[in-house]
């Protein structure tokens, strides 16, 4: 195989962080399956590795935290597959999912992994993190079944009737489900943020990176949770100066 070398897009991204405005009242903060199923050693059944386990949830709490105290919409998105009769799970209906399970192999470099055993409906995977929520004024879709977020789901409905115009993206995984959510937020013309120590991938650092470029280079922002906040602070400053 070609060596590829990563491309040095520095400042292309520095030009384009004087161009993010962020409005908290349009802006939403979508949690893409922040849930026990990658998060939590414990019960995970498709998990991150360990050591990005710690720095992956200290960021969501401070991303989620500060988005409250600033009043931007938080929504949690997390897939859940139901027990049917055929196929067995609900994720067994895809053809590459149900060919990775044949031949016995794990998604997750080095860690055992299950596609047909991975949150399932009302098994402890399913649970949203403690430290996250839900609180009250969060939305919560459980209807998630594919690798985006807006798929079979309400979320497109739910952000139009909020007028949001920004999202900010973050949780499991960088390449996959964050990074399709990403494309069709961008298809939609929303303004695309991903929160990059906010993300992991359980397929590996490779493609955590790939992920992450991918957006920056084609998409949207990626930028630290606390440089986030701090934009989103700093509008609303302006307003209440204004006011």
């Amino acid at each position: 195989m070609r060596q590829v070398t990563l491309l040095d897009r520095s400042e292309m991204r520095a030009a384009l962080r004087h161009q993010l405005e962020m409005d908290p009242a349009r802006t939403a903060v979508i949690l893409v399956d922040a849930h026990r199923g990658h998060l939590d050693p414990a019960v995970a059944t498709m998990p991150v590795a360990r050591e990005d386990v710690q720095r992956v949830r200290e960021a969501l709490t401070r991303l989620v935290h500060g988005a409250r105290e600033l009043g931007v919409m938080v929504v949690h998105v997390v897939m859940i597959h139901r027990c049917v009769p055929y196929p067995g799970a609900e994720s067994m209906a895809n053809p590459f999912w149900r060919a990775v399970e044949a031949a016995r192999q794990s998604l997750t470099p080095d860690r055992p992994s299950t596609i047909s055993r991975h949150n399932l409906e009302g098994s402890p995977q399913t649970e949203i993190l403690p430290e996250l929520g839900p609180e009250p004024t969060d939305y919560v879709i459980r209807s998630k079944k594919r690798l985006s977020a807006f798929y079979g789901t309400d979320l497109e409905i739910l952000l139009r009737i909020h007028r949001i115009e920004t999202v900010i993206l973050a949780g499991i995984n960088t390449n996959t489900c964050v990074l399709c959510t990403a494309f069709d937020a961008f298809n939609r013309d929303l303004r695309v943020v991903v929160a990059e120590d906010a993300v992991a991938s359980m397929y590996g650092d490779d493609l955590h990176i790939f992920g992450l470029e991918n957006v920056a280079r084609c998409l949207g922002w990626v930028l630290p949770v606390d440089e986030i906040l701090n934009h989103l602070r700093t509008r609303t400053a302006v307003s209440d100066a204004g006011s």
